[in-house]
Protein backbone atom coordinates (compact mmCIF):
# COMPACT_ATOMS: atom_id res chain seq x y z
CA UNK A 1 0.00 0.00 0.00
CA UNK A 2 1.08 3.54 -0.57
CA UNK A 3 1.47 6.48 1.88
CA UNK A 4 -0.12 9.48 0.03
CA UNK A 5 -1.42 12.97 0.88
CA UNK A 6 -4.21 13.45 3.63
CA UNK A 7 -6.99 15.69 2.57
CA UNK A 8 -10.18 16.38 4.56
CA UNK A 9 -13.55 15.47 2.33
CA UNK A 10 -15.14 18.22 0.13
CA UNK A 11 -12.63 20.87 1.88
CA UNK A 12 -9.09 21.61 1.48
CA UNK A 13 -7.13 20.25 4.24
CA UNK A 14 -4.06 22.78 5.93
CA UNK A 15 -1.32 20.51 7.04
CA UNK A 16 2.12 22.17 7.48
CA UNK A 17 4.91 20.81 5.48
CA UNK A 18 7.85 18.77 7.06
CA UNK A 19 11.52 19.71 6.78
CA UNK A 20 12.49 17.19 8.85
CA UNK A 21 13.38 15.18 5.65
CA UNK A 22 15.15 15.87 2.31
CA UNK A 23 13.28 16.00 -0.68
CA UNK A 24 12.37 12.76 -2.21
CA UNK A 25 11.08 12.59 -5.61
CA UNK A 26 7.87 10.32 -5.54
CA UNK A 27 7.83 6.85 -6.61
CA UNK A 28 4.55 6.41 -9.42
CA UNK A 29 2.19 3.93 -7.47
CA UNK A 30 -1.21 2.34 -8.64
CA UNK A 31 -4.06 1.13 -6.32
CA UNK A 32 -7.14 -1.15 -7.27
CA UNK A 33 -10.81 -0.30 -5.76
CA UNK A 34 -12.82 -3.41 -6.84
CA UNK A 35 -16.78 -2.57 -6.76
CA UNK A 36 -19.64 -4.94 -6.38
CA UNK A 37 -22.88 -3.07 -7.93
CA UNK A 38 -24.95 -6.28 -7.65
CA UNK A 39 -27.06 -4.99 -4.56
CA UNK A 40 -28.94 -2.14 -3.74
CA UNK A 41 -25.70 -0.20 -2.43
CA UNK A 42 -22.15 -0.48 -3.95
CA UNK A 43 -19.92 -2.56 -2.10
CA UNK A 44 -16.03 -2.19 -2.42
CA UNK A 45 -13.23 -5.05 -1.43
CA UNK A 46 -11.17 -4.52 1.51
CA UNK A 47 -8.37 -6.15 3.49
CA UNK A 48 -7.57 -6.20 6.55
CA UNK A 49 -3.40 -5.79 7.29
CA UNK A 50 -1.75 -7.81 9.41
CA UNK A 51 -1.45 -6.32 13.10
CA UNK A 52 2.68 -6.76 12.84
CA UNK A 53 2.97 -4.93 9.52
CA UNK A 54 4.72 -1.45 9.98
CA UNK A 55 2.49 0.43 7.47
CA UNK A 56 -1.25 0.95 8.74
CA UNK A 57 -1.49 -2.28 11.01
CA UNK A 58 -4.56 -3.68 11.75
CA UNK A 59 -6.41 -1.17 9.37
CA UNK A 60 -8.43 -2.18 6.05
CA UNK A 61 -6.85 -1.04 3.13
CA UNK A 62 -7.02 -1.67 -0.19
CA UNK A 63 -4.44 -3.19 -3.18
CA UNK A 64 -1.87 -0.86 -4.39
CA UNK A 65 2.00 -0.43 -4.37
CA UNK A 66 4.73 1.01 -6.44
CA UNK A 67 4.68 0.57 -9.81
CA UNK A 68 7.54 -2.41 -10.93
CA UNK A 69 9.82 -2.13 -14.11
CA UNK A 70 8.46 -4.89 -15.49
CA UNK A 71 4.87 -4.10 -15.56
CA UNK A 72 5.56 -1.84 -18.75
CA UNK A 73 6.88 -5.49 -20.44
CA UNK A 74 4.10 -8.01 -19.34
CA UNK A 75 1.88 -8.65 -22.11
CA UNK A 76 -1.79 -8.32 -22.02
CA UNK A 77 -5.41 -9.35 -23.29
CA UNK A 78 -6.38 -5.83 -24.52
CA UNK A 79 -4.81 -2.37 -24.15
CA UNK A 80 -6.16 0.31 -21.82
CA UNK A 81 -8.79 2.03 -23.17
CA UNK A 82 -7.67 5.65 -25.42
CA UNK A 83 -10.30 7.64 -22.99
CA UNK A 84 -8.64 6.03 -19.71
CA UNK A 85 -5.08 6.37 -21.60
CA UNK A 86 -5.95 10.39 -22.09
CA UNK A 87 -6.88 10.47 -18.10
CA UNK A 88 -3.66 9.45 -17.37
CA UNK A 89 -1.80 12.52 -20.03
CA UNK A 90 -3.77 14.75 -17.45
CA UNK A 91 -1.78 16.60 -14.82
CA UNK A 92 1.70 17.28 -13.74
CA UNK A 93 4.52 15.52 -13.58
CA UNK A 94 3.28 14.59 -17.16
CA UNK A 95 2.88 10.84 -17.93
CA UNK A 96 4.31 9.07 -21.23
CA UNK A 97 2.57 6.19 -22.77
CA UNK A 98 4.99 3.40 -21.66
CA UNK A 99 3.90 5.12 -17.82
CA UNK A 100 0.37 4.79 -18.03
CA UNK A 101 0.43 1.00 -19.04
CA UNK A 102 2.43 0.62 -16.34
CA UNK A 103 0.08 2.38 -13.98
CA UNK A 104 -2.73 0.25 -14.93
CA UNK A 105 -0.92 -2.89 -15.44
CA UNK A 106 0.42 -2.20 -11.96
CA UNK A 107 -2.60 -1.94 -9.85
CA UNK A 108 -4.14 -5.11 -11.45
CA UNK A 109 -0.49 -7.11 -10.30
CA UNK A 110 -0.78 -5.63 -6.86
CA UNK A 111 -4.38 -6.40 -6.84
CA UNK A 112 -3.22 -10.49 -7.46
CA UNK A 113 -0.74 -10.45 -5.24
CA UNK A 114 -2.45 -8.95 -2.07
CA UNK A 115 -5.92 -10.19 -2.31
CA UNK A 116 -5.66 -13.39 -4.57
CA UNK A 117 -7.69 -11.66 -6.94
CA UNK A 118 -6.83 -11.62 -11.05
CA UNK A 119 -8.21 -9.28 -13.85
CA UNK A 120 -7.40 -11.09 -16.94
CA UNK A 121 -8.64 -12.87 -19.48
CA UNK A 122 -7.25 -15.73 -21.73
CA UNK A 123 -6.26 -14.54 -25.46
CA UNK A 124 -5.65 -16.64 -28.54
CA UNK A 125 -1.61 -16.63 -28.50
CA UNK A 126 0.43 -18.80 -26.69
CA UNK A 127 0.74 -17.34 -22.99
CA UNK A 128 4.31 -15.94 -22.75
CA UNK A 129 6.70 -17.27 -19.36
CA UNK A 130 5.97 -14.88 -16.53
CA UNK A 131 7.62 -14.93 -13.42
CA UNK A 132 7.45 -13.21 -9.82
CA UNK A 133 4.22 -11.13 -8.80
CA UNK A 134 3.26 -12.29 -12.42
CA UNK A 135 3.33 -16.03 -11.89
CA UNK A 136 -0.30 -16.76 -10.85
CA UNK A 137 -1.53 -15.64 -14.50
CA UNK A 138 1.24 -17.67 -16.34
CA UNK A 139 -0.20 -20.52 -14.24
CA UNK A 140 -3.80 -20.37 -14.53
CA UNK A 141 -3.21 -19.26 -18.48
CA UNK A 142 -4.96 -15.32 -18.65
CA UNK A 143 -3.03 -12.20 -19.52
CA UNK A 144 -4.39 -8.84 -17.35
CA UNK A 145 -6.39 -7.15 -18.65
CA UNK A 146 -6.44 -3.39 -17.82
CA UNK A 147 -9.26 -2.24 -20.93
CA UNK A 148 -12.06 -2.19 -17.57
CA UNK A 149 -10.19 0.19 -15.18
CA UNK A 150 -11.35 3.52 -14.94
CA UNK A 151 -9.06 6.64 -12.88
CA UNK A 152 -11.07 7.61 -9.86
CA UNK A 153 -8.16 10.30 -8.69
CA UNK A 154 -4.52 10.96 -8.87
CA UNK A 155 -2.84 12.06 -5.58
CA UNK A 156 1.09 12.86 -4.38
CA UNK A 157 2.28 12.47 -0.72
CA UNK A 158 3.44 15.85 0.34
CA UNK A 159 7.02 16.75 0.38
CA UNK A 160 9.10 15.90 3.56
CA UNK A 161 7.88 12.70 3.89
CA UNK A 162 10.25 9.56 4.26
CA UNK A 163 8.32 7.83 1.35
CA UNK A 164 6.10 9.84 -1.52
CA UNK A 165 3.96 8.87 -4.39
CA UNK A 166 2.37 9.61 -6.78
CA UNK A 167 -0.70 7.42 -7.38
CA UNK A 168 -3.84 6.92 -9.57
CA UNK A 169 -6.38 5.53 -7.97
CA UNK A 170 -8.43 2.68 -10.15
CA UNK A 171 -11.51 0.99 -9.88
CA UNK A 172 -13.15 -1.55 -11.72
CA UNK A 173 -16.06 -4.10 -11.78
CA UNK A 174 -15.98 -7.19 -9.69
CA UNK A 175 -17.53 -9.13 -12.84
CA UNK A 176 -13.83 -8.11 -13.85
CA UNK A 177 -12.22 -11.15 -11.28
CA UNK A 178 -11.58 -13.83 -13.34
CA UNK A 179 -9.31 -15.97 -11.60
CA UNK A 180 -8.77 -16.69 -7.75
CA UNK A 181 -5.39 -17.41 -6.22
CA UNK A 182 -6.12 -19.18 -3.56
CA UNK A 183 -4.34 -19.10 0.15
CA UNK A 184 -2.88 -15.43 -0.36
CA UNK A 185 -5.01 -14.12 2.12
CA UNK A 186 -4.24 -15.85 5.94
CA UNK A 187 -3.18 -15.32 9.15
CA UNK A 188 0.19 -14.65 8.60
CA UNK A 189 0.05 -13.13 5.44
CA UNK A 190 0.24 -8.99 4.84
CA UNK A 191 -3.73 -9.37 4.44
CA UNK A 192 -5.56 -11.37 6.89
CA UNK A 193 -8.74 -11.29 6.02
CA UNK A 194 -11.18 -9.68 2.76
CA UNK A 195 -14.32 -8.37 3.16
CA UNK A 196 -17.00 -6.55 0.80
CA UNK A 197 -18.17 -3.24 2.74
CA UNK A 198 -20.90 -1.31 1.64
CA UNK A 199 -19.96 2.37 0.40
CA UNK A 200 -20.65 4.78 3.60
CA UNK A 201 -19.99 1.53 6.18
CA UNK A 202 -18.47 1.62 9.60
CA UNK A 203 -15.33 -0.23 8.48
CA UNK A 204 -14.59 1.78 5.64
CA UNK A 205 -14.39 5.11 8.37
CA UNK A 206 -10.79 4.05 9.84
CA UNK A 207 -9.50 4.44 6.20
CA UNK A 208 -6.30 6.51 5.94
CA UNK A 209 -8.09 10.24 5.04
CA UNK A 210 -7.12 10.06 1.50
CA UNK A 211 -8.90 6.79 0.68
CA UNK A 212 -11.58 8.18 1.99
CA UNK A 213 -11.86 10.80 -0.01
CA UNK A 214 -11.50 8.89 -3.26
CA UNK A 215 -13.87 6.84 -1.73
CA UNK A 216 -16.11 9.84 -2.13
CA UNK A 217 -15.64 10.80 -5.07
CA UNK A 218 -16.37 7.35 -6.38
CA UNK A 219 -19.69 7.02 -4.44
CA UNK A 220 -20.72 10.09 -6.16
CA UNK A 221 -19.62 9.03 -9.83
CA UNK A 222 -21.55 6.23 -8.82
CA UNK A 223 -24.60 7.81 -8.06
CA UNK A 224 -24.94 9.38 -11.32
CA UNK A 225 -24.89 5.83 -13.06
CA UNK A 226 -22.55 3.60 -14.87
CA UNK A 227 -19.01 4.74 -14.75
CA UNK A 228 -17.68 7.12 -17.57
CA UNK A 229 -14.20 8.13 -18.35
CA UNK A 230 -15.25 11.50 -19.37
CA UNK A 231 -15.91 12.25 -15.86
CA UNK A 232 -13.77 14.98 -13.99
CA UNK A 233 -10.20 13.52 -12.21
CA UNK A 234 -9.73 14.87 -8.82
CA UNK A 235 -5.95 16.03 -7.98
CA UNK A 236 -4.95 15.79 -4.26
CA UNK A 237 -1.82 17.39 -4.04
CA UNK A 238 0.50 19.84 -1.67
CA UNK A 239 1.51 23.41 -3.04
CA UNK A 240 2.22 26.50 -0.84
CA UNK A 241 2.22 24.43 2.65
CA UNK A 242 -1.55 23.72 1.92
CA UNK A 243 -3.39 20.57 0.47
CA UNK A 244 -5.18 21.65 -2.90
CA UNK A 245 -7.36 19.78 -4.70
CA UNK A 246 -7.54 20.49 -8.56
CA UNK A 247 -9.10 18.66 -11.71
CA UNK A 248 -7.03 17.03 -14.15
CA UNK A 249 -6.79 18.84 -17.40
Amino acid sequence: MTDVAQAAPEKVHEEKEADHHPYFRPKDAATLILVDRSGHIPKVLVGKRHDKVVFMPGKFVFPGGRVDKADYRVPCAAPITPELQANLFKGSPKTEASRAKSLAVAAIREACEETGLCLGRRHERKAPKLDGPWKPFADAGPLPDPSGLFLIARAITPPGRVKRFDTRFFTADASAITHRVEGVVHADAELVELVWVELGSQPLADLHPMTRNVLNELDKRLATGPLRHDAPVPFFHFYGGKMQKDVLS
